[in-house]
């Protein structure tokens, strides 16, 4: 026997995005989108008849959302009566005493752990075990899972959990891959890393379905497939918006302001700038005359790019020789002949001498 599979989490809903670098209306949008990607995962497991749809904690942010959202989320669950929805809290959205969770009525269909205690719910029709937890805190430091092993191995087993397998030191429920590989579990659904991977055949990070700020960039989406006894067949399934993309351009003194303009507007195809949101970094060496407004660059570019910010690390091409000649004998002068001698042709060398000269300048203005 296969079961059909959705796994997902850390879709953060109701997340006001109040340390995002986009403005008010930028962050409005972005948690509007949230809340249509999780309708879409919801339409996705209604088409695809979907026996578990598995969410890996923090599917709704608990310090934003009020119990008309959670009343949103049920009803979006109650439309999927034939799916099975199996809930671990996580961290931001976690089953205290005082949590959404336990403030409204689920419909029939939807299971969540209780919290901090390994539990498992049995589903005989399918054949199936998952086991879990939720967190009941904001932190959790201990390695709750060490003991844990499979008691029928006849069944498909599924372990849920919101925990960090990467730093075995976390502060969020740390994991031992080794003890989780030798625990016999057929799929290990793991959520709080929201960049989506596989740790291994059968264990994975579903990440966050839509990303959430530029530490977030690349393809997000959530993991589907079928878990049998046989075989595990899950895959990443691109679900997203929008992505966050982070380019760096290299300047060089020969461009002009306008092939500045002309670069960064062309620095991805026009389908994608009018989707994505960018931060672009201008690195390299400028024309010394081209004083660089970031501010008057993005209102030249706002109507190229669905959202841009920009950010200058470009250093002015100077004009080492005169600099030299004006500063022969003080530390300045002494600085370009060392780097001088290193050998200016290395681009490294060349991008050294510039940074050092530009802090020299500024205790030359500070003195």
């Amino acid at each position: 026997m296969e079961i059909k599979c959705i796994h997902t989490g850390d879709i953060h809903l109701g997340m006001e995005f109040k340390n995002a670098s986009f403005d008010k209306e930028q962050a409005y949008n972005r948690r509007i989108e949230l809340w249509e990607t999780f309708n879409r995962i919801i339409d996705r497991a209604k088409k695809k008849e979907v026996d578990l749809l598995l969410i890996a904690g923090d599917l709704f942010e608990d310090k934003y959302c009020t119990i008309g959202d959670v009343k949103r989320i049920s009803d979006r669950f109650r439309d999927i009566k034939g799916t099975k929805v199996v809930i671990a809290a996580g961290n931001h959205d976690p089953c205290s005493n005082k949590s959404l969770y336990r403030l409204i009525e689920w419909s029939d269909n939807v299971h969540i752990f209780d919290s901090n205690t390994v539990q498992k719910i049995e589903f005989q029709d399918i054949n199936t075990v998952v086991w879990g937890l939720s967190w009941d805190k904001k932190e959790e430091k201990e390695s709750l899972l060490d003991n844990l092993e499979v008691e029928n191995d006849e069944k498909i087993n599924i372990l849920l959990v919101h925990g960090d397998l990467l730093n075995d030191r976390s502060n969020y429920l740390p994991i031992s891959k080794e003890k989780l590989i030798n625990s016999r579990f057929d799929y290990i659904a793991l959520g709080h890393i929201h960049k989506p991977q596989f740790i291994d055949d059968n264990i994975a990070y579903c990440g966050s379905p839509e990303p959430l700020d530029f530490g977030e960039p690349g393809d997000h989406g959530i993991i589907e497939g079928v878990i049998s006894k046989e075989k595990i067949k899950m895959t990443f399934t691109s679900l997203r918006k929008r992505e966050f993309v982070i380019k760096s351009l290299e300047l060089n003194e020969s461009m002009s302001f306008n092939d500045i303009i002309d670069l960064v507007s062309n620095c991805d195809e026009e389908k994608n700038r009018r989707k994505n949101l960018y931060r672009i970094v201008l690195k390299g060496v400028r024309d010394s005359d081209i004083n660089i407004d970031l501010q008057e660059l993005k209102n030249i570019l706002n109507d190229k790019f669905y959202y841009i910010e920009l950010i200058d690390k470009s250093k002015p091409d100077y004009d080492i020789d005169k600099i030299l000649k004006d500063n022969k004998g003080n530390i300045i002068g002494c600085f370009i002949e060392e780097m001088k001698k290193k050998g200016l042709d290395d681009p490294i060398v060349k991008e050294a001498l510039y940074y050092g000269l530009e802090e020299l300048f500024k205790e030359k203005v500070i003195k």
